[in-house]
């Protein structure tokens, strides 16, 4: 059994080694001895001028002789987990993937039914994206993607200038044949 010298409230459990209510070390009891324990006798509470403040307590000090007015300590707020951080978005690469897929379009089939119309819009696209990407690399990505798309539109204009080249040449040397 453990007590506490400064407010004597005795402990049963042997692994407590502080006073629960003032945080004192607490020391071994001796045996109970055929004295009485001491008597603190409790002064008559004054009426406070304002109900909302808490009550005094006359508790005896550590010298055993008369009592000492203690204030009551704040009561301490729980502590609470700080919360959660804020989640980030995820980056933006739509601009980049659109580029990507025209130009891969545009190469393709894009030369054959739709004419230079992805090529150029790849390389727009690809083009604006590499402009975003400079400007705010962290919220906007897909670099790979863009160039990717720029890389296969201009293949794919070069492709279709080279088929109407052709078709020109061909154009002219039937007309000279007739």
């Amino acid at each position: 059994m453990k007590r506490c010298p400064t407010c004597n409230q005795t402990f049963e459990e042997e692994w407590l080694s502080f006073c629960t209510q003032d945080g004192t070390t607490l020391i071994d009891s001796a045996p109970l001895s055929s004295e009485a324990p001491q008597t603190i006798k409790a002064s008559i509470p004054t009426e406070a001028s304002n109900p909302n403040e808490q009550a005094t307590w006359n508790l005896p000090s550590g010298s055993g002789s008369g009592g000492q007015l203690f204030e009551p300590q704040p009561v301490k707020p729980v502590w609470q987990p700080p919360p959660p951080p804020a989640y980030a978005s995820p980056p933006n690469k739509s601009l980049s993937v659109a580029s990507m897929i025209l130009g891969i379009i545009s190469v393709t089939v894009g030369w054959m039914c739709f004419g230079p119309i992805p090529a150029i819009a790849a390389i727009i696209l690809g083009a604006v994206s590499l402009s975003q990407i400079k400007k705010n690399p962290e919220r906007v990505t897909g670099k790979q993607f863009a160039w990717v798309g720029v890389i296969t539109g201009i293949l794919s204009l070069v492709m279709f200038a080279g088929v109407m080249v052709f078709y020109i040449v061909a154009m002219i040397m039937s007309a000279n044949q007739r």
